[in-house]
């Protein structure tokens, strides 16, 4: 499935649910996450991915120095993982 699916899917589920979800633009810093999910309870960044599609060993790396400093960041790649995550 295309990312732009998923992302589309992503929006709608968070908004369903009375969350926000933001794309952020970053400067001066590649291989950052797409977007941050808010949600009461359940806030995340969020890595969109097409299908079986795998996040580049620099998104990797900005990842954990991201969950190294407390941030939790989801790496997401199909409808059935949003649904998962947002349970």
């Amino acid at each position: 499935m295309r990312e732009s699916k998923i992302e589309k899917h992503l929006v709608d589920k968070v908004k369903t649910l009375g969350g926000e979800v933001r794309k952020v633009k970053w400067i001066g810093r590649n291989s950052a996450p797409d977007r941050i999910v808010m949600l009461p309870e359940n806030s995340f960044w969020a890595e969109l991915k097409a299908t079986g599609e795998k996040p580049a060993k620099a998104q990797l790396r900005e990842h954990e120095r991201m969950r190294n400093m407390g941030q939790r960041v989801e790496i997401i790649d199909s409808i059935e993982r949003i649904d998962e995550l947002l349970k």
